[in-house]
């Protein structure tokens, strides 16, 4: 898959032993794997004229995965070791004593590489990464004299993945990581508002830090932060809320793709459990998730199972027909595995997690949709929410928003929660843009304590009766 030199060989361990092992701790298993991880990352910020944090480190490791019915035995050492592999083949056989299951068949192959083997960490040189922060931070001073303080970020990551099954077939892969992030405080002597913006993706930090890329990520952060200097308190009620393109998304991602998961639908604990084949949202309504497009943020060549990514559909046209997979989930549900089994690091067990999750496009004008709006909400950004799967109740906060008042975008409003039902919010979209777009590259997710790299993307958006908890008296 890489010409990036075999983890094992830098651990002076050869594929034979290694495949011995892994044979040995999984005797009796349904399925399982050696797990090697080799990352190097860094993160330097920049924040109120000064060069606050600068952090680069390196780990290793494996982890060694038995899976026998519904239990899993797993075991992970930062000592990548013949010695340690073996003591770690002994824990993980307690799961599989007594058991006598019939092996998985491996994933198939593939040579379908989603991005380059960029190293962010060897170029550019480390001073010229510590004098692009301070370009942005002096371009922003000089933008605008409203500018109070600036905050500007670079993480770079380079990993590399190995996996090994017991009958010897190893996939290797090279993941790049970059991200950039810039915030922005302006002030108009009374009021003090933020304004953020950021990109990133799999490939080297070329891609995101030439002038005209870091530049309109600076001026976008600019633009909402003054946009909030003139926003007025969020109104409060029933109202019709238009989605923006692109990150409006993560509202899709956080309360909808979780409840797509396969592990919380095996477990019953999900709102959309039971429900294949049934109408869950309204007809037009087609979401993905997509870990094959190139050089996104959430983009695998293959999963932490070694799976192929692919592109599975989750609803269509309004119909649930699909989750997404991890391998021992799949098997358990009776259904193939869509490539979606993540994990953090080699100190985790992976778990049905999304990629790129999509709302695709339908074919509406997002002008019309905004015009048909007599009174509402058009919410552009958010930050932060909260989502209990079993529900579907979710709480998101706008951090960029206007009023719409007889079909026209009005005052930008400050304070702005949607509040509501993921599955219920599904079925109340009336209108579903042309102009899908993707996330720019930062979204990270969160799951039992797991992080993983994600992208959203869906089209403008009219969702009828959405109750938006507001700031206005």
């Amino acid at each position: 898959m890489t010409d990036a030199p075999s983890l094992l060989d830098r651990a002076g361990i050869d594929l034979e032993t290694a495949r011995a092992i892994t044979a040995e701790a999984m005797a009796g298993a349904d399925d399982g794997e050696l797990y090697l991880e080799y990352k190097q990352s860094e993160s330097l910020a920049y924040d109120d004229g000064k060069l606050k944090q600068a952090t680069m480190d390196t780990s290793q490791g494996f982890g060694l995965r038995a899976v026998a019915g519904e239990t899993t035995g797993y075991a992970h050492s930062c000592d990548v070791s013949a010695e340690a592999m073996r003591r770690a083949a002994d824990a993980v056989r307690a799961a599989t004593r007594g058991h006598d299951g019939a092996f998985a068949a491996p994933p198939r192959a593939t040579n379908q590489l989603r991005y380059g083997d960029d190293d962010p960490l060897e170029s550019p040189a480390f001073s010229d990464k510590v004098a692009l922060l301070q370009e942005i931070d002096g371009y922003l001073r000089e933008k605008d004299t409203r500018v109070a303080q600036v905050s500007a970020s670079l993480a770079g990551s380079r990993q590399v993945v190995e996996i090994v099954r017991p009958d010897g077939q190893v996939r290797r892969d090279v993941r790049p990581l970059v991200r950039v992030n810039i915030s922005v405080i302006a002030t108009d002597g009374t009021r003090r508002e933020t304004g953020s913006s950021g990109l990133g993706g799999r490939q080297g930090y070329p891609a995101f830090i030439g002038e005209a890329s870091w530049q309109a990520a600076a001026d976008e952060a600019l633009r909402q932060a003054l946009v909030n200097l003139e926003s007025v308190p969020a109104p409060a009620g029933s109202l019709t809320v238009v989605l923006g393109p692109g990150w409006p998304g993560i509202l899709l991602h956080e309360a909808v793709g979780h409840g797509l998961e396969g592990d919380f639908n095996r477990k019953a604990t999900s709102a959309f459990a039971g429900l294949m084949g049934e109408r869950v949202a309204s007809k037009g309504v087609t979401v993905v998730d997509d870990g094959t497009l190139a050089d996104r943020r959430g983009a695998l060549t293959f999963d932490d199972e070694g799976t192929p990514s692919g592109c599975a559909t989750l609803i269509e046209d309004g119909i649930l027909v699909g989750y997404m997979q991890d391998r021992q989930n799949a098997r358990l549900m009776g259904v193939d595995a869509t490539g979606n089994g993540r994990r953090q690091s080699y100190a985790h067990l992976p778990m049905p997690r999304m990629t790129n999750t999509i709302m695709q496009s339908g074919t509406d004008d997002p002008g019309e949709i905004l015009a048909s709006v007599k009174d509402g909400l058009y919410a552009v950004s958010f930050g932060g929410g909260q989502v209990d799967i079993t529900s579907g109740k979710f709480v998101f906060q706008c951090t960029e928003a206007y009023r719409i008042e007889n079909g026209k975008v009005g005052a930008p409003v400050k304070g702005a929660m949607l509040i509501g039902n993921g599955p219920d919010a599904l079925t109340r979209v009336t209108m579903i843009g042309n102009d899908m777009a993707l996330d720019p590259g930062v979204g990270t997710c969160g799951k039992n304590g797991q992080w993983v790299p994600v992208g959203v993307g869906q089209p403008t958006l009219r969702i009828d009766g959405i109750t938006v908890g507001g700031t206005a008296t």
